[in-house]
């Protein structure tokens, strides 16, 4: 496993392709990459950026809008084939999207809407050999902010994913891991297949009702077990990126390059306890 740069460590503030020297320069192993400023400069200065600061490129994101109206949908999806095509060129096949815990749409309906569409995307990215990877939600806040309630545990976003199709699986990220009440052998039950990335952030000691998505910690200020989070991984095998993805915690009030070392240095700690660094 490596670290890679979130660009929530930097408050989005350091722009493509500083942010990629940043994460070199603090002596990261890998770099959350900006999709379409990446393309713009295209693949072989790219792939010469990220040869050259010896940083692994850990995931892009997903460029449809796939959870809007249908026109939204219908306008990003010709933007797909060239993007998963780029992903596969500079050495990243792996694609990353999140999915709200709650909808106006009755989950039924709104299941049935997101699994064809994503079955047409992961059609796409099947070409160029991309995996997507889907994220859950866990906090009680974002699941109760719509009417209706969407999936929000790793099991059941797990089988969801299987449903896509073979090059689908997760963004396995400890804070909504957590807090969605997930366990061990839900990361055991996954397998090395089904987990495409990992995101890494910590949670404070309170009750549901208190947790803000946006107010986490550090990787090992919280309360999270991560020596049992990065041992199951390592029981599975999973040997690609790991995130620090951190909202909040004062980031937007330290200066960028502060805040990518304090996530990188939390992470680098947590994770050679585990014994996985």
């Amino acid at each position: 496993m490596y670290i890679a740069l979130n660009s929530t460590l930097t408050a989005n503030r350091v722009p493509w392709p500083d942010f990629a020297r940043l994460a070199a320069r603090l002596g990261y192993g890998g770099v959350d990459v900006n999709l379409t400023k990446a393309m713009e400069l295209g693949v072989d200065d790219t792939k010469a950026l990220l040869s050259k600061l010896n940083l692994k490129p850990a995931v892009v994101g997903l460029p449809v809008e796939y959870r809007k109206e249908e026109q939204d949908f219908q306008r990003d999806f010709p933007k797909l084939e060239d993007s998963a095509k780029f992903a596969r060129a500079i050495g990243c096949p792996r694609m990353g999207t999140w999915i709200m815990s709650s909808s106006p749409t009755p989950k039924a309906e709104l299941r049935k809407i997101y699994l064809d569409r994503l079955k047409a995307i992961c059609e796409v990215m099947a070409k160029h050999r991309v995996q997507l990877a889907v994220e859950f939600l866990g906090p009680l806040h974002i699941r109760k902010l719509h009417p209706h309630e969407f999936i929000y545990r790793m099991d059941e976003m797990l089988e969801f994913a299987k449903e896509i199709g073979p090059n689908a699986g997760l963004m396995l990220d400890s804070w909504h891991w957590h807090h969605a009440g997930g366990a061990i052998q839900d990361i055991l039950a996954a397998g090395k297949q089904r987990i495409v990335h990992v995101q890494a952030a910590d949670a404070p000691a309170l009750p549901p009702e208190r947790i803000r998505d946006s107010e986490r910690l550090m990787p090992g200020e919280g309360l999270i077990d991560f020596t049992a989070f990065f041992g199951a991984l390592k029981k599975i095998g999973y040997d690609d990126g790991v995130s620090p993805e951190i909202f909040g915690r004062g980031l937007k009030n330290m200066l960028p390059e502060e805040g990518a070392k304090l996530g990188l240095d939390t992470t680098t700690a947590v994770m050679k306890k585990a014994r996985v660094l």
